[in-house]
């Protein structure tokens, strides 16, 4: 990806069941565009066990792109086939890319039962087996009544998975492990082996997967011409099948096809570990970052903002880092709830919009409010963001971040972009001033603060220093002309 390239998640997790979002894309495609938005990360578009009210996650049938009757709908939550090719048709005429997102470790809604020998794992260390080996009914067998052999022949059944968390005969909940099978090596090693998460779980060492998965995935490159993709759970996932499957894909398609993976833990470490393990193939959602973002909010102003970076994939890797405030996982309700507070979302989305370092990505329940949970819209900030994005945040940075609670930046902007240049200050107490060097050739100019929450102008010296200023418990972004903005 190149500099200034912005990303947006566009979709929530409780959106309507009423098939209209990939018609939505569509008709904001060229609105998006014009805010600089060059990467669309758009939901799982394939068949979930859900049907019409799968967002996605539940995957059933990966080649039913809306397009066949299963699950008791044609459409998928967002729409139809057609729809969807449309809008991605629609976005890439507007110059904005296209991520798919891709769920490859495990599947739900089996057509069939098979009964299957297996044993029962503990749940907080699939490392030991709690049962003796026993026979159980598991829903394992996928043959898509509704689809038949379109697209492809393959149909799965229990070889093609490690185990699965429910027995039909006895109707118990537990981790069940096939016999004779293992679990993935190189996963993380949250309760003792994470390779199992829901479902029946894909056998990544079944060699017959391995071809199908490929063979899936360039198919979906042709079919939907796609560039690139957002990978869930790859902390579930041996590390070593991403640089293989995405080689694969890459080579046959001619093409550097962007990827991201959702690693989801707080220690950098072990991200940094799967990174150099995935031959540093694909990027990373920055997991710390928001965790940052979600402790400052919620420390009453007492979080040290000099250490807001801090421990962070964007400090320490920020050319393998995508960037974020939430998501559809950290939504109020969700199992990974960690939902930044309203003051402080403009102060996170002005730190990774407004600086040099990772890939931003805007979520759409930041942007369009998520009335599920009476949660509200922040389009007019994220515009004034995104526009500023777009038109001033060029060139040499540097950090004033001294103060436990007010910090700031600026960036002196580049000859290629007129005026280009800015100043942010923010505080999560305290309001007030920090002086710093924006550069002099904008000396005996005018700043002002582009989000409008302080009306006085900055002077700049004849120096280039500046004393910019914000209130409490806000962010102030000073620019010198707003006709890009406003």
């Amino acid at each position: 990806m190149a500099s200034n390239d912005t990303m947006m998640q566009f979709f929530e997790w409780y959106l309507p069941s009423d098939s209209t979002l990939w018609r939505k894309v569509t008709k904001e495609a060229s609105k998006f565009s014009n805010l600089g938005i060059n990467y669309m990360w758009l939901p799982p578009a394939y068949k979930g066990a859900g049907g019409i009210n799968d967002v996605g996650y539940g995957v059933y049938d990966l080649y039913d792109l809306g397009e066949f009757d299963q699950k008791g709908t044609i459409p998928t939550k967002y729409g139809t086939k057609d729809e969807y090719l449309e809008a991605i048709k629609e976005l890439k005429n507007n110059n904005i890319k296209v991520l798919a997102d891709i769920v490859l470790n495990h599947k739900l809604g089996g057509d069939e039962t098979e009964e299957v020998i297996a044993v029962q794992d503990d749940a907080t260390n699939r490392n030991v087996s709690i049962s003796e080996a026993k026979m159980i009914k598991a829903w394992t067998k996928f043959t898509f009544p509704g689809r038949g052999n379109t697209y492809s022949d393959f149909k799965w059944d229990w070889t093609h998975f490690h185990g699965v968390d429910w027995d039909e005969t006895s109707g118990c909940v537990s981790i069940y492990k096939f016999y004779g099978k293992k679990w993935d090596k190189d996963v993380d090693d949250e309760n003792g082996n994470y390779d199992y998460l829901m479902g029946a779980d894909i056998d990544l060492n079944n060699i017959d997967v391995i071809k199908e998965l490929k063979a899936w995935g360039l198919w979906y490159y042709n079919f939907t011409n796609v560039d690139g993709f957002r990978l869930d759970a790859v902390k579930h996932i041996r590390a070593d099948f991403f640089p293989e499957w995405l080689g694969e894909i890459r080579n046959k398609a001619d093409k550097n096809l962007f990827a991201v993976g959702e690693y989801w833990s707080l220690n950098i470490d072990k991200i940094k570990s799967f990174i150099e393990k995935t031959e540093e193939k694909m990027c990373l959602f920055d997991v710390p970052l928001h965790y940052n973002f979600y402790n400052a909010s919620r420390s009453n102003g007492e979080f040290d903002m000099s250490r807001i970076l801090e421990g962070s994939l964007v400090n320490e890797l920020p050319e393998k880092a995508v960037t974020f405030v939430d998501n559809h996982d950290t939504e109020p309700g969700q199992a990974l709830e960690s939902w930044i507070l309203d003051w402080f979302k403009p102060l996170a989305y002005s730190l990774i919009l407004l600086r040099s370092e990772g890939i931003p990505c805007v979520f759409y329940g930041d942007y369009y409010g998520i009335p599920e949970k009476e949660v509200t819209p922040k389009n007019i900030i994220l515009d004034k963001l995104l526009k500023t994005r777009k038109y001033f945040a060029y060139g040499e940075q540097e950090d004033y971040f001294y103060d436990q609670n007010k910090i700031g930046f600026v960036r002196r902007g580049d000859y290629e972009h007129p005026d280009s240049g800015l100043a942010v200050v923010m505080t999560d107490k305290f309001g007030g001033i920090v002086r710093m060097y924006i550069g002099k050739k904008f000396a005996n100019t005018i700043f002002y603060d582009c989000l409008g929450y302080v009306e006085e102008k900055v002077y700049i010296d004849d120096e280039g220093f500046g004393d910019f200023s914000c209130l409490d418990g806000s962010v102030s972004v000073w620019i010198k002309d707003g006709k890009y903005v406003n």
